[in-house]
């Protein structure tokens, strides 16, 4: 039998659901008195609000909507992560079809979503819906409805009079009959590989991805989930948001980037989901500080110097370092881009699980996962229940586009079926990322089709993989790779985007502050030493070095595409 094969005997147990309504009245049932979010007052003391205090707050809300007549309409939610944004995101899905926005968009793309999904009302942080209001003029639909969470306590007032409505006897909220394969969720993603689109996604999509994640990945009631990337993403309101809903575990919500140590001491949380420049810093500093700390023949001047300590002190330094991160962390769940192996490795030493997947918000989004039961973390992991994948047309060393089917798969794109049909071949939805897949079923991540950088004669260049080698040298901070053609020569060369970590550069420099000749002779260095365990072709044959960060995807993923092309 394959690990693929073995994995699926293991499978825990789930209960079905197929949409958030019966989602949320099972848990409010089940976990009534248990506690669903940690949240903090005015005066920064924190409490407890219970599933019953959230179920009574969706239904509420829900019913406040379709008192003014949004039932059936689009609902935009934006702003910061809270216990406002779910209950607004759950009430306007039941309702209606929610439309998540980034808070980080520029409000022409707000005011751009808000008209391409006509949306009939918008929930969100008085810090984001303020620019909009001021060019209501651009809005298509003149009566919009703009729900504050903050500021005039819009949002608590509607939650009041639903609940008189409810008490009242308009229970309409409960007879909602919800369609699980109706579109219900209206994404727009831009990704890292071009324009923005629309993703079309039933409540059965999500609620499969929900059960197919609880059934390779245990998720206890005790566990107390810390939400730190954005709501709006898939990743994080499928497995940082609904997850825990579904599973009778609670939430409590990042202040802020600044905030994570400070928040991570206050609330104590057992499960972080994560991007891997997180893992990373988390990693860079653990590393720093347990050098500092252990007896000079212990540390190591380069990496970790767990691994070679005697049990005793072992022992010590696991104590220390779960204190740091709030005493009772088990589990950091990764996504969005590739993690380094060795860093995962690293935190299970030191009994700090770290599962790496794979997803994309059109799989609702997850398709493959490291689980409880089996780990490699040089790997994306294993196809989740319910989902295959396989590799379509791959070449010589297995390696092509990877394909999906499940009932993750999204309906479409919005108003475009033209890319849809082009996107789901036969019931298979083509992801656009390469990968192959080894003899137990796991799968590797090589690049994106898009990305791929095609030489004169005929040599295929994954750009992540150089990237990999750069990002790897401590003196780098993030890397982009690109093709670039020559005036008067048809061949592409291999050109990066450098930007430095100044700190470890200034650390290499025995503490003097670099100069920029300095700098770019580093820099220089480790490029040769990359070219030094890469093929002829494919050296790095020029790069720069930047001043500035890439800009990013809210995921933190570098895009390839905008002015970050600039060479």
């Amino acid at each position: 039998m394959t690990v693929a094969e073995k994995l699926e005997k293991k499978y825990h147990k789930t209960d079905e659901v197929t949409n958030f309504k019966q989602m949320l009245y099972r848990s409010g049932d089940i976990y009534r008195s248990r506690t669903a979010f940690r949240r903090k007052d005015e005066q920064g003391k924190i409490y407890s609000t219970t599933y019953e205090e959230f179920k009574t707050d969706v239904v509420s809300l829900g019913t406040s909507l379709m008192d003014k007549g949004y039932l059936n309409k689009k609902i935009a939610v934006i702003g910061k992560n809270s216990y406002e944004w779910c209950v607004a995101y759950l009430a306007a899905s039941i309702v209606g079809i929610v439309v998540p926005i980034d808070k980080e968009l520029h409000t022409r793309d707000v005011i751009n979503f808000i008209n391409v999904s006509e949306a009939s009302c918008i929930l969100g942080d008085k810090k984001n819906l303020s620019p909009i209001m001021e060019e209501k003029s651009e809005i298509s639909n003149k009566d919009i409805y703009f729900v504050p969470f903050d500021g005039e306590n819009s949002f608590n007032k509607l939650i009041e009079d639903g609940k008189k409505l409810y008490e009242k006897g308009f229970k309409e909220f409960d007879n909602i009959e919800i369609n699980p394969d109706e579109l219900r969720i209206l994404l727009f993603t831009s990704g890292t590989t071009g324009n923005a689109k629309g993703v079309c996604l039933s409540q059965r999509n999500i609620c499969s991805n929900i059960l197919s994640t609880y059934g390779i990945v245990k998720v206890k009631r005790s566990d107390l989930f810390f939400s730190i990337l954005p709501l709006h993403h898939t990743y994080e309101c499928t497995l940082g948001f609904l997850l825990p809903i579904y599973s009778g575990a609670s939430i409590c919500h990042c202040e802020g980037l600044r905030y994570i140590a400070k928040n991570m001491q206050e609330f104590h949380p057992s499960v972080i989901l994560c991007v891997p420049l997180l893992l990373e810093k988390l990693h860079k500093n653990i590393t720093k500080n347990m050098n500092k700390s252990l007896p000079e023949k212990y540390r190591k001047e380069n990496g970790n110097p767990f691994s070679g300590l005697p049990f005793i002190i072992k022992k010590v330094v696991k104590a220390k370092v779960k204190n740091t991160l709030g005493g009772r962390l088990r589990l950091f769940i990764v996504g969005a881009a590739a993690a380094n192996p060795i860093i995962l490795s690293d935190f299970r030493d030191l009994n700090l699980n770290t599962l790496q997947g794979y997803g994309l918000t059109e799989c609702s989004p997850l398709v493959a996962g490291n689980t409880d039961f089996f780990q490699k973390d040089d790997s994306a992991g294993l196809p989740i229940p319910n989902v295959k994948y396989k590799i379509d047309k791959p070449n010589e060393e297995g390696i092509g586009e990877i394909i999906v089917q499940g009932p993750n798969v999204m309906l479409g794109y919005y108003k475009d079926e033209e890319k849809t049909k082009q996107t789901i071949i036969d019931g298979w939805f083509h992801t656009g990322d390469l990968g192959k897949i080894d003899e137990n079923g796991y799968l590797y991540i090589t690049g994106r089709c898009k990305s791929v950088i095609v030489t004169k004669n005929g040599k295929n260049i994954y750009p992540e993989e150089v990237e990999y080698y750069l990002n790897d040298s401590p003196l780098i901070t993030e890397s982009l790779v690109l093709g670039i053609q020559k005036e008067n020569d048809d061949e592409t060369y291999i050109n990066a985007q450098i930007y430095p970590n100044l700190e470890a550069i200034t650390e290499y420099l025995k503490g003097s502050v670099p100069t920029k000749e300095e700098i770019f002779k580093i820099i220089s260095d480790v490029v040769s030493s990359v070219n030094k365990k890469l093929p002829n072709y494919k050296h790095i044959r020029n790069f720069i070095v930047r001043d500035k960060e890439f800009e990013k995807t809210t995921t933190q993923k570098v895009k390839r595409y905008g002015d970050n092309m600039k060479m």
